[in-house]
């Protein structure tokens, strides 16, 4: 008996790393870039990122937490300062040298204008943003500082997959002060909670949480924890950690603080963050042989609706009724945002409309012809439920 066909070729049985790249083309998600290790996130991928994003920035907010944003460009110093970290970082570095560039006696372009320090293109920010702290720092008040930062990081990885390791990046990196140990370690764990309850309850994807061994732990950090997802090949990824530094990286960038008895110490710190890693553990935990499934919560838009004209006396009329039919689904609110709807009007098969969005994983599938509209009724897909059903 011939295997039933799929939009996915080859299949998770057949080939597992090569399917989670075909899932990303179908889904339209991202495509690799010109540019070596980097990659381009797509309108759909995009869009997804954004929701994640403002899920998780409500979180931070709820728990006091601000938003900040600092240099992409580290000086080159501010790494040696911490000794574990920078020997963590410098294989990964991309490092900027000089600032212009002039055309040579061939008139090709060529680096000019040596820096006097180089700059460490950013991966990742304790050194930059403990530099500031420490100016920002002066007294028990001014504890806890609990700031997030959105931004792009540039690691300069050999082996590179989209989502799951790639040169650029984006994420969020949480980095917070605070006056003593215990509130310190607080706030690592509520940080790895928050990321948990995303996870399970947003994301729809189970997770393990726990400590690093020390050989795993982040450059630099006292304890490492992360949340682990188990993914469909049988392997776990890293989603997402949070980092107990202790007092090392404030006594290497001089964080101090007077106490209430006018004493000097040293703050303690925490750092935590989650990438674009997070779309790729999406993937292989929900994805399947017909392309991306994506969690409504999450979802860039929850609803297509794809008018069958064909044939159809007044086309007009269909698109008048699906025009109206995603007004009334607009208003309804689900889990604090409104009901989003595609309207799929283009010029194309509906068979390719159809295999398009299913590749996509769009939640819902509504199609409308003539006979749907004369009897106010409508055909329905769940995405989660297979194609047919």
């Amino acid at each position: 008996m011939a295997a039933p066909k799929t939009a996915i070729q080859p299949t998770r049985n057949e080939d597992y790393p090569q399917w989670y790249q075909e899932v990303i083309k179908a889904a339209d998600l991202a495509e690799t870039s010109p540019v070596r290790g980097c990659m381009v996130i797509k309108p759909w991928g995009y869009a997804l990122w954004e929701n994640i994003q403002h899920n998780l920035d409500a979180r931070f907010k709820a728990t006091g937490h601000k938003n900040a944003y600092f240099p992409l460009f580290i000086p080159l110093s501010y790494l040696q300062r911490e000794a574990d970290h920078v020997e963590g970082f410098a294989k990964e570095c991309a490092v900027v040298t000089h600032h212009r560039l002039e055309p040579d006696a061939d008139g090709k372009l060529q680096p000019a204008g040596e820096l006097e320090e180089p700059l460490i293109v950013r991966p990742t920010s304790e050194t930059i943003i403990g530099e500031m702290f420490s100016r920002w720092i002066e007294s028990y008040r001014d504890l806890p500082l609990l700031i997030n930062q959105w931004a792009n990081v540039v690691r300069w990885e050999m082996r590179t997959r989209m989502f799951l390791r790639t040169a650029e990046f984006l994420w969020q990196e949480g980095h917070t002060a605070h006056a003593t140990e215990q509130e310190a370690v607080e706030e690592t764990l509520q940080m790895l909670d928050i990321y948990k309850d995303f996870a399970e309850n947003t994301m729809a994807m189970p997770v393990i949480t726990g400590a690093k061994s020390e050989g795993e732990r982040f450059p630099g950090a006292v304890d490492t924890y992360s949340i682990e997802a188990m993914m469909q090949d049988g392997k776990a990824l890293q989603s997402g950690t949070s980092h107990f530094l202790g007092q090392n990286f404030s006594k290497a960038q001089d964080i101090s603080f007077q106490n209430d008895k006018k004493e000097v110490e040293f703050a303690w710190t925490t750092s935590w963050g989650v990438s674009t890693r997070l779309i790729g553990s999406l993937i292989m935990t929900h994805a399947d042989d017909d392309g991306m499934v994506i969690p409504p919560r999450l979802a860039p838009s929850h609803i297509v609706i794809i008018p069958i004209t064909f044939k159809a006396d007044d086309p007009d009329a269909i698109l008048n009724y699906c025009h109206k039919l995603a007004a009334d689904l607009g208003v309804i609110s689900y889990h604090g945002r409104s009901v989003t709807v595609e309207i799929d009007n283009r010029d194309i098969r509906g068979g390719e409309k159809t295999w398009g969005w299913v590749k996509k994983g769009i939640p819902i599938r509504l199609e409308v012809g003539p006979r749907d509209m004369e009897s106010d009724s409508v055909f329905m897909a769940r995405r989660d439920k297979g194609h047919k059903e």
